[in-house]
C-alpha cells in the first residue's frame, strides 16, 4: 500500500496523471454560528434581516410552506407589524355559502403562500427546474446551514476546461449537480436589499442573514430544547451525587 501511494504522488507530481481538482466539490466553510454549540441561541436582529432578504429575493422562487404569519412574532416582530405584512398576501379561502373559492387577504393564522400555486407551476416558470421549499432545508442537508452560506456565496467562474451547461451556473459547493446548477446568483450585489437597522447589505451579510433566518425556520423550539437538556443535565448530576452519598452511608451501617 504504501508502494502503491508513493508511486501514485509521483504520477500527480509529473503530470502523468491528471486529476483536476478544481473540479472536485468543496467542502462548505466553516462559520462560528451563534445557535451552534450546547447553549447555542438566536440572533433575533439577524433573522429578521434575513427574513427581509427571503422575501424580496429567494421568495420569487421558494416558499417557506411551514411557517405562519403569526410565528414572525417569535423573532421580534409586533403584531401590527405582522398584520400588516400579512395583508400584502392573498389565499384561497374555503368555499362561500354559493360553494365557490375566494381569494382573500391573509391573515396571522394562515402559512405564508409560495410564489407558485403547485409543482407544475413551479416547474413551467423555471425551464423544469423545481425550487424547493426552504421550511426544512437547513436540516434536509448535511451541515446544513454552512452548506447554504458556501452556496449562496460560491458561484464563481468555472475553471478552465469545465464544461459548464446551458443556462447553469458554476458552483464548486454544489456536489449534487457536479457543481453546476440552474439557479441563478440570488444575492449577486450588496446592497440588494436595504435593511431597517442599517446594517450593510453585503452579499456575505445577506446570506449569513437568511441563513439565520432558515436555521430558526426549521428549528424554532431549538432554544427551549437546548435550554431543557441543560436542565436535565443538572437534575442527574445532582441525583447522582445525592445517590452516591446515601449508596455509601447504607452500605457503611452493613459493613
Amino acid at each position: 500500500m504504501k508502494k502503491f501511494s508513493v508511486f501514485f504522488i509521483i504520477l500527480l507530481k509529473f503530470g502523468i496523471l491528471n486529476i483536476k481538482a478544481s473540479d472536485e466539490p468543496k467542502p462548505p466553510k466553516q462559520i462560528n454560528w451563534l445557535f451552534n454549540g450546547v447553549t447555542g441561541k438566536f440572533d433575533r436582529q439577524s433573522i429578521q434581516r434575513g427574513f427581509k432578504v427571503y422575501k424580496e429575493v429567494c421568495s420569487a422562487c421558494h416558499s417557506v410552506k411551514r411557517l405562519a404569519f403569526r410565528n414572525l412574532m417569535e423573532i421580534g416582530f409586533s403584531e401590527d407589524e405582522v398584520k400588516a405584512l400579512a395583508s400584502e398576501y392573498e389565499v384561497k379561502d374555503v368555499p362561500n355559502e354559493e360553494g365557490e373559492m375566494f381569494d382573500r387577504s391573509a391573515r396571522l393564522t394562515d402559512m405564508i403562500p409560495g410564489p407558485y400555486p403547485n409543482e407544475k407551476a413551479a416547474r413551467a416558470s423555471n425551464n423544469g427546474a423545481y425550487p424547493l421549499d426552504l421550511s426544512l432545508i437547513i436540516k434536509a442537508r448535511h451541515d446544513g446551514a454552512n452548506y447554504v452560506y458556501s452556496l449562496l456565496t460560491g458561484y464563481s467562474t468555472p475553471p478552465k476546461n469545465f464544461e459548464l451547461g446551458e443556462n447553469m451556473y458554476y458552483n464548486p459547493y454544489f456536489a449534487a449537480g457536479g457543481n453546476q446548477l440552474a439557479m441563478t446568483p440570488p444575492l449577486h450585489t450588496a446592497d440588494q436589499v436595504e435593511f431597517n437597522d442599517n446594517t450593510k447589505a453585503s452579499i456575505d451579510q445577506m446570506s449569513k442573514d437568511v441563513v439565520n433566518f432558515l436555521q430558526w425556520v426549521a428549528e424554532p423550539e431549538m432554544e427551549d430544547s437546548k435550554s431543557l437538556g441543560i436542565k436535565v443535565i443538572i437534575f442527574l448530576l445532582i441525583f447522582t451525587v445525592l445517590f452516591y452519598i446515601a449508596k455509601k452511608r447504607i452500605w457503611q451501617r452493613i459493613k
